[in-house]
């Protein structure tokens, strides 16, 4: 399947590149190229800066209402072509059709519910303690918001940041990432076909040197907020303090998934499993470090093994597969790296480590498990993204919360316990932003972010509308 040529989305009309730039986007199941995308120039991005301005200007003054009505069509217009932007993710980054719809929903979902979140925003009345004025606290739209995105969740990352900004009255220049831009760029198109506003969302992909730079370096830019690692969200800081920009970075992951004796085993079975290997292991909140205790470890390894060896692999809405590629032969190869490192450091593999027979075309690797792992090894330290799964076993509540927090990152955690003392202290010592117990569950109504070097702000929920508003005090004396 291929999906042609696809133009930037800028100022409401779909442009080339102005020094014709371009770029093909590879399918990671084949090695296929599925489309040619025009990628961005200097003067490309300095226009989308230009057209979000005056987007902005117009926007931020319509009635809510307004607002939402555009919203609202813009919805409809997703579900109607989404048979092409499910084909689009599956070509584009190996994610299973199935797998898919998670996108579509993140996106239709967003639009629908954060104008009813913004209009749950009231002002904050202040008390004047002398009784001489009257004090209140109005939201404002913050400006021009530029959204940086990672290529795991293509539309389910725009979903993340579309709604909040257009409802709290923002515009928003997307850049996608260069190895999923395909339905970001789907989308685009999408709005230019049903006329949204001008300048109110414009999206382009490129180098750094050609947009990111200028976007995070602009004057003109008041929000960046991102999803991808704790290496570019440093970066992105670092190059932002040419002006004061609101900041909001949904960042890596390391998360721990304790298994403790008296857990519900078949749940924590299953979680552990979808956890891992789901979208091929590359989600920021995988199961990054599977701690099992002594007393099951045994059960619950040939039980996760088995599992594993189970999952059916493949592409395409026909196949039905469990599970896809991984995004790029490097990705591949950091896997293989990761694998390596840990069994010459006692790791035993113990389903897995190899390229599936038939399917040498493409950046396939077979669901891995290794047992016998410590948290010397890379494996314990990095954030996997991929479908390599480290077991790992503890003895004491003490002894897996230490293990559990000895990581730079904080965004999920995960536990399984009947023990509900346990749970009141898991819930308050893991330094974590998410902590999931007994069951995981996320919605665009459920805040999502993290702590320590997994970013800052939130994706979902109303505080999500707090990235792109900004307070403003009125006072009136009596």
């Amino acid at each position: 399947m291929n999906f042609g040529y696809q133009k930037l989305y800028i100022g409401g009309e779909l442009i080339d590149s102005s020094k014709q730039f371009k770029t093909d986007v590879i399918c990671p199941a084949t090695g296929e190229s599925v489309a040619v995308i025009a990628e961005a120039a200097k003067e490309d991005t300095e226009r989308a800066i230009e057209a979000a301005r005056k987007g902005f200007s117009y926007w931020s003054k319509l009635p809510l209402t307004e607002r939402t009505y555009w919203m609202m069509k813009l919805r409809q217009a997703v579900l109607e072509n989404e048979e092409l932007l499910r084909q689009a993710m599956v070509h584009e980054m190996g994610k299973t059709y199935e797998g898919a719809w998670e996108d579509i929903e993140a996106v239709v979902n967003g639009l629908e519910w954060y104008p009813n979140a913004m209009k749950n925003m009231r002002d904050e009345q202040i008390t004047d303690y002398e009784g001489t004025h009257t004090h209140k606290m109005v939201h404002q739209p913050a400006g021009v918001a530029v959204a940086y995105l990672a290529w795991n969740f293509p539309l389910l990352n725009v979903g993340f940041k579309l709604g909040p900004a257009l409802a709290a009255g923002c515009s928003l220049i997307i850049k996608p990432s260069s190895l999923s831009p395909l339905s970001a760029y789907l989308l685009g198109k999408i709005m230019h076909d049903i006329n949204f506003p001008a300048g109110v969302v414009n999206i382009i992909a490129g180098s750094i040197d050609n947009v990111a730079d200028i976007l995070t370096k602009s004057k003109q830019t008041n929000v960046l907020t991102m999803i991808g690692s704790t290496q570019t969200g440093l970066r992105v800081i670092a190059d932002s303090t040419t002006s004061i920009k609101k900041l909001s970075m949904e960042l890596g992951g390391n998360s721990p998934f304790i298994v403790f004796e008296d857990a519900d085993f078949d749940k924590a079975l299953d979680l552990a499993i979808g956890l891992k290997f789901g979208n091929s292991g590359q989600i920021c909140v995988a199961a990054n470090r599977i701690f099992v205790h002594e007393d099951i470890y045994d059960k619950f390894l040939s039980a996760y093994v088995e599992r594993a060896k189970a999952l059916k692999l493949g592409f395409g809405k026909d196949e039905k597969p469990d599970m896809g590629p991984v995004v790029t032969l490097n990705d591949r190869d950091r896997m293989f790296d990761l694998i390596h490192e840990a069994v010459s450091k006692g790791a035993v593999v113990e389903t897995g480590a190899k390229i599936p027979e038939g399917k040498e075309k493409g950046n396939w690797i077979e669901p891995t498990v290794l047992s016998n792992v410590n948290t010397k090894m890379r494996v314990a330290k990095e954030e996997i993204f991929g479908p390599v799964a480290a077991l790992y076993k503890f003895s004491t509540d003490d002894e897996v919360l230490e293990m559990a927090n000895d990581t730079e990152y904080g965004l999920a955690s995960y536990i399984f316990t009947n023990n509900h003392a346990r749970i009141e202290r898991f819930s308050a010592e893991l330094e974590f932003g998410e902590v999931q117990v007994n069951g995981v569950k996320y919605s665009i109504y459920l805040p999502h972010g993290g702590i320590k070097n997994s970013g800052i702000g939130h994706d979902c929920s109303h505080l999500a509308l707090d990235d792109y508003l900004v307070k403003k005090r009125v006072s009136v004396a009596k």
